[in-house]
């Protein structure tokens, strides 16, 4: 079938579906105009040496597993259980957040008065349609996320040229002057970790290797995927705080505020708002169709070697999908739905709390995976590596510190937003630590579970 078998421009696309995240768009605009800034200086210091890092892994290293297989030739099984649990359980977490997000700004546009049941019906409805299409076929999932890419692609560059159009009739909604833009800690430092979020998940594509034409074209789609999607932040945050007042960028209805903004209340106005609202809202579907399917294929490649649950590595014997992880994030995602119709209170802020949660423990296996990265770098030297970041191992170790410390301390400001100004709002610090602390106590049950399976093995085959 080896007319199935995927290029550079469809990975890349399906690279730029995973990691270009128009829901968090309004994140970093809300740090304001030194969001530029820190733009500038995350492409430089962590997204260059992050791509070469996932470039070399990715291309020397191919295979379904990814980020789990790096971590276990590293490190061994125990830290790949651990990886593989952060990586998939994070998804189940994070799709209530998008969905939760979805309804909100389908509320916004279509229906103002939308009871919280309504909402809550479709978040769960949207959750077992993105468990059905990854269920279905690779094909089609693929297909998905490279339609929903594209959409992105549209929806953002809407926000960017428009807002340069808009100021240029109206003037600038916020002061954009060098100062303004250079990188600083104010009042929108809590959203700093946001931009981190947004860069990552490059790593995603390599799950696809099966389905590549050519593993050494993997560098092209990174960077490819990289360049596109930097520029379309920068450009999508720019143009958001062109049209609107820092103050009033809502992190719900900041995009459906901007478009009625830069569209106006006329006729055409309103169905350009329509329009790409609804657009914004498909590209939710595709964000959790793609990370969906990866997380899901490594999830299963580690419960079929016997450290998760046997259940989560049930294949489709039709489609060859990861059926038994997908329905399993389908579980965990409706499940965190119904406490939040439980506990509910404000949009904004229960989805932000959600969200920092699950990007916490999204963010976890990359502490594992840079250090990964320098100990094969020593432990696995002679292994062909068809693409190798260059420099000496001084260079790979300051890219390896530098890569896991901006991830450090992301988490850390997504549990402590207000550290930096030495104070704790444990109202919002509580639950979100507690998420994270419970989810990591069910990762080692998980791994006590599957030594004890091992060491039980091991005595039977003695025996």
């Amino acid at each position: 079938m080896e007319d199935k078998k995927m290029g550079v421009t469809p990975l890349a696309l399906f690279s730029l579906c995973a990691v270009l995240v128009v829901d968090t768009l309004t994140a970093s605009a809300s740090i304001g105009v030194s969001s530029l800034g820190w733009w500038a200086l995350m492409l430089v210091v962590f997204v260059l040496p992050y791509g070469l890092i996932t470039s070399e892994l990715s291309s020397a290293y191919p295979g379904e597993g990814g980020i789990y297989d790096w971590v276990k030739r590293a490190f061994g099984p125990r830290w790949a259980i651990r990886t593989t649990w952060f990586y998939w359980i994070n998804v189940g977490l994070w799709t209530p957040a998008v969905y939760i997000l979805f309804a909100g700004t389908f509320a916004e546009l279509f229906a103002p008065d939308l009871s919280l049941f309504a909402q809550v019906i479709m978040c769960v409805a949207l959750t077992w349609l993105t468990v059905w299409v990854c269920n279905i076929s690779v094909d089609i999932g693929v297909w998905v996320t490279n339609f929903c890419a594209v959409l992105k692609v549209i929806i953002i560059s809407v926000l960017g040229i428009g807002g340069f159009i808009y100021a240029a009739k109206n003037g600038v909604a916020n002061e954009f002057t060098f100062e303004a833009v250079l990188p600083s800690f104010d009042s929108g430092v809590a959203f700093l970790p946001a931009l981190v979020f947004n860069l990552m998940g490059f790593e995603l594509v390599a799950t696809m290797t099966k389905e590549m034409k050519d593993v050494k074209q993997m560098p092209k789609v990174v960077f490819l995927a990289m360049t596109v999607t930097a520029l379309l932040y920068v450009l999508g945050t720019l143009g958001i705080l062109m049209a609107l007042p820092v103050e009033e960028v809502g992190l719900v209805a900041g995009i459906v505020d901007t478009l009625k903004v830069l569209f106006g209340d006329g006729a055409f106005g309103q169905f350009m708002t329509y329009a790409l609202g609804i657009v914004t809202l498909i590209t939710f579907i595709g964000n959790m169709v793609s990370w969906t399917m990866g997380s899901s294929r490594a999830a299963a490649e580690s419960a079929r070697d016997g450290e998760l649950p046997a259940a989560l590595g049930k294949t489709s014997s039709r489609y060859s999908t990861p059926v038994g992880a997908n329905v399993g994030t389908g579980l965990v995602s409706t499940a965190v739905i119904v406490v939040y119709a439980l506990f509910a209170s404000s949009n904004d802020e229960l989805f932000w709390s959600i969200f920092a949660f699950s990007s916490c423990v999204f963010l976890v296996p990359y502490l594992f995976m840079f250090p990964a990265y320098l100990k094969l770098r020593v432990s696995d030297a002679d292994r062909l590596r068809p693409f190798k970041a260059p420099g000496n191992m001084a260079t790979q170790t300051a890219m390896t510190v530098i890569c896991f410390f901006i991830i450090l301390q992301a988490v850390v400001l997504f549990i402590f937003p207000d550290v930096i100004f030495g104070s704790v709002d444990w109202q919002y610090t509580a639950p979100v630590l507690a998420g994270v602390i419970v989810t990591v106590v069910i990762g080692e049950l998980l791994l006590k579970r599957a030594h004890s399976q091992t060491e039980s093995s091991d005595v039977r085959g003695i025996a």
